[in-house]
């Protein structure tokens, strides 16, 4: 089954896309003036949506509710569901409705699918690269701002795990605050004092060391290379969980992954992942 989407969080997506695409965000009551002037009001469309390479798909959902937004009567039916790996050519849906309207959002539809396919498919790649390492793939915040929850959803359709979702559900001690707090073996016995799991940042075995006779729960491991990481597996020998993090690619997560780490967070697969191609054609 794939992840649940956060709905609220959806709508408020689509809605803002469209208003901004039909300028109904400037006040006024939104229009697409082409397909006004050049569509017959009574015309209805048929389509299909098309990957045009191989991808992990993710976002049909919110794919149908973008077109829904506009034509509530509107016929959308997946033939994948979110999660699936397809090929070139795979018919993703088909859709169906009056054509002025579908026209409207078919962009928010595609934009948002593409997107969301992407970020999956580029998730999809990295846990590929550590499978039976015992290691979990984490996604981190580096999110395009205002789609956080979504990107997320569409990490762990691709095969990773949500990292926390932002600064309100997790604490996560990094350089700045050690700089404020004098060291960070204080800033984990004051963050530990609020009765939660405590993450810190560690740029040497040294910090390491401090971080876990702190009480730290997990420590994690900053742009360290394999040999080093190693070495601080070794060094909190099972006291808490491990996290490399830092400058992780395709290529170097197998190696980062076999050092013994519990986890590797990579950035790369919500802030840069590409956009995938798919098309919505008349048929």
């Amino acid at each position: 089954m794939p992840p649940e989407i956060d709905w609220d969080d959806a709508r408020r997506v689509i809605d803002a896309a469209l208003a901004e695409d039909t300028g109904a965000d400037k006040g006024g009551p939104g229009a697409d003036i082409t397909s006004a002037l050049v569509i017959p009001a009574d015309l209805r469309f048929r389509g299909v949506m098309q990957a045009r390479h191989a991808m992990v798909v993710a976002g049909l959902p919110v794919a149908e509710e973008s077109f829904r937004r506009v034509v509530p009567e509107a016929h959308f039916t997946a033939r994948v569901a979110d999660g699936d790996r397809v090929a070139a050519g795979t018919v993703l849906a088909e859709i169906e409705g009056p054509a002025r309207g579908l026209l409207t959002a078919e962009r928010t539809a595609l934009n948002l699918l593409q997107l969301l396919s992407g970020i999956a498919t580029e998730a999809a790649r990295y846990a590929e690269r550590i499978a039976g390492s015992g290691c979990t793939l984490l996604d981190t915040r580096k999110t395009i701002p205002g789609l956080r929850r979504l990107s997320k959803y569409a990490t762990r359709c691709g095969g990773a795990t949500n990292h926390r979702m932002g600064l309100f559900d997790g604490v996560l001690i990094k350089d700045n605050h050690i700089a404020v707090c004098g060291s960070i073996g204080a800033a984990v016995r004051q963050a530990k004092a609020g009765n939660v799991s405590v993450e810190a940042e560690c740029d040497t075995l040294e910090q390491v060391a401090e971080a876990v006779a702190a009480g730290a729960d997990i420590v994690l491991l900053d742009n360290m290379p394999p040999d080093i990481l190693r070495q601080a597996v070794a060094l909190v020998a099972g006291r808490c969980k491990t996290e490399a993090s830092g400058g992780v690619t395709l290529e170097t997560i197998g190696a980062i992954a076999a050092t013994g780490v519990d986890y590797v967070s990579v950035g790369r697969i919500t802030q840069s992942a590409p956009a995938v191609d798919i098309g919505l054609d008349w048929t």
